[in-house]
Order: structure tokens, then C-alpha cells, then sequence
């Protein structure tokens, strides 16, 4: 397969170029670095089956592929309301970008998702059926709505131009390659734990998320390409609840820091529970995650650690 991953220097996208690769596909990874970052695909630079391409998902361009995935788009809250405007920008253009390309050269196309569509959710656990509560004029409306005008398009190509697409919805994920400052709770209580600094606890840390590792992800998001059996959406990620006191607990111990929790406001918007009901994908994809807590975050903590020393 010739393959093209949108965002492909970033979190995410990196994770799946090496996947795709060791797969033997040819790479070709498209990123314009708002946050993406050219560390994490430069070990793949010298690859000849990986090609980078420095462009931006909302302007028009054109390859000869058979899949695309579509991981464009800022992820965190800090970098997708940074320009809310562009943030919407690369959901929708860039999914309409996509999914022309897709239609003119027949391949199979991504749409990687998220669990924000389903807002801050009145349904526990989330399933695909259940609409969301997605406030449409708050902060965080540029990434949740973005990304259901997305699913939007995607199922509209598919059916009215017969689009071979692919739809996941990713919850919470985490691991190696994510950026210290992305505002991401796992990657902000490592970070903070490890400079020994204050942990920030927005409201009293009772608020629940399921934290998938990201090599489970990627699994995922191979075993929903390559099955034929339901285009989407389906929920990919932990269906484990830990309430973020819990995680910050489990960082500052494994951390070993003196860091203290310091607690501050609920920030506008922000979901008071998230897990996602995965039966969808135990039925289509044969598929549930395999890394526990415990050892996911064992590997990201000795990945920012590295990081210090190298600095």
C-alpha cells in the first residue's frame, strides 16, 4: 500500500508512520508542524519508503495513494483554541481536501474522530448512537464541532460518492512523542511531577477519564482499516475509569517527586465523564486494549525523562 498520513509528525501520526512502515507500506506523511515535530519522524528521514511532505491540510494537494488517514488537526485545548478559527479550518477543509483526494483516486480513507463529539455526556458509558452534548458556542467548540462536521462530510462522500471510508472515534490517549506543553493531563502531571512543581488539579479531580496507551491505539486504528465489516464510528480507546486525582496520585508516586496537588477552577466546557462503550470494536475489530495504566505510563515517564537529559 501507498499511504498518506495526515498529521504524520505528530503524536499520533508519528506512532502510525512506524507502524505503517514495519507493515511495509510506503509513507508519505503530510504536516504543516503547527504541532507536529520533525524529532519524531526524524529517525524515518533516511527510510526510502517514507517521504515527508511540509503542508498545510486546508490548502488543496494532490497524490497518487491507496489509504489515507486523516489525522490533521490540533488536539489539546491549549493548541486548538490557540486560532479557533484555523482549528475548524483544518477539520472541515481538511476533511473535504481528503475526502476529494480520496474519491478522485479511489482509496480508502481515516477519519480519526474523537470522543469530544459526544460533549460533556448525559449517556455513561458512551456509545456510537448516543448524539452528544456538545455546547455549540462555548471554547471548546472549535475542536468538537470541527470534528462532527468531519463525520459529517465523511458520511455524506460515502454516501453519495461511494467513499471507502473508515471512522474512529479516540478517547484519551497517551504515551511517548507527546509535547510537554500540549496541556494534556498525563503529559502536563509527568512533566510538572518530574520539576518537581505544583500539580494542577482542575476542580476537585473527582472528573473521571479512560487513559488507552498509545500503541493500543494504533492497533486500532490498523484493525478498523483493514476489516470490512462497518465503516464507523466506532469508539477506540480504554474503557478502564480513573478519576484524574487518581492519575495524579499514580504519576506523583511512580515520579517519586515531592510535587503537590494544587487545585484550581473547572475549566468551561470540560467533560465531567468520559469512557467509551466499546463493543462495537470487541464485535468488528476483534479488539480491546492490552497496556494497563501502570506500564503505560512507566514508558511515558521514562520518555519525558529522557527528554530532560538530553536538553
Amino acid at each position: 500500500m501507498r499511504t498518506l498520513v495526515t498529521g504524520g509528525a505528530g503524536f499520533l501520526g508519528s506512532h502510525l508512520c512506524d507502524r505503517l512502515l514495519s507493515d511495509g507500506h510506503d509513507v508519505i506523511c503530510l504536516d504543516n508542524f503547527f504541532t507536529g515535530r520533525k524529532d519524531n519522524i526524524r529517525h524515518l528521514l533516511g527510510n526510502p519508503d517514507f517521504e515527508l511532505m511540509r503542508h498545510d491540510v486546508i490548502d488543496p494537494f494532490k497524490v497518487e495513494v491507496d489509504w489515507i488517514f486523516n489525522l490533521a488537526c490540533p488536539a489539546s485545548p491549549i493548541h486548538y483554541q490557540y486560532n479557533p478559527i484555523k482549528t475548524v479550518k483544518t477539520s472541515v477543509m481538511g476533511a473535504i481536501n481528503c475526502l476529494g483526494l480520496a474519491k478522485r483516486v479511489n482509496a480508502r480513507i481515516f477519519q480519526a474522530s474523537t470522543s469530544e463529539v459526544y460533549g460533556d455526556p448525559t449517556e455513561h458509558p458512551q456509545t456510537e448512537t448516543y448524539r452528544g452534548n456538545v455546547n455549540p458556542i462555548g471554547p471548546r467548540a472549535c475542536y468538537d464541532e470541527g470534528k462532527r462536521c468531519a463525520e459529517t462530510l465523511f458520511f455524506d462522500y460515502h454516501r453519495e460518492n461511494k467513499v471507502d471510508i473508515r471512522v474512529g472515534r479516540i478517547f484519551n490517549t497517551y504515551g511517548p512523542r507527546m509535547l510537554e506543553d500540549d496541556g494534556r493531563v498525563v503529559s502536563n502531571f509527568i512533566v510538572q511531577a518530574l520539576r518537581g512543581e505544583d500539580i494542577t488539579m482542575y476542580g476537585k479531580g473527582d472528573q473521571t477519564r479512560s487513559f488507552c496507551y498509545v500503541d493500543d491505539l494504533i492497533e486500532a486504528f490498523m484493525r478498523l482499516m483493514t476489516q470490512e465489516e462497518t465503516v464507523g464510528p466506532v469508539n477506540l480507546g480504554n474503557p478502564n475509569e480513573f478519576t484524574i486525582l487518581e492519575l495524579a496520585e499514580k504519576v506523583i508516586a511512580m515520579t517519586g517527586s515531592s510535587a503537590k496537588i494544587v487545585y484550581h477552577p473547572l475549566p468551561s466546557d470540560d467533560p465531567v465523564r468520559r469512557q467509551p462503550d466499546l463493543a462495537l470494536a470487541r464485535k468488528h475489530l476483534d479488539w480491546e486494549p492490552e497496556v494497563r495504566l501502570e506500564a503505560g505510563l512507566e514508558r511515558t515517564i521514562e520518555y519525558f525523562m529522557e527528554k530532560r537529559q538530553a536538553e
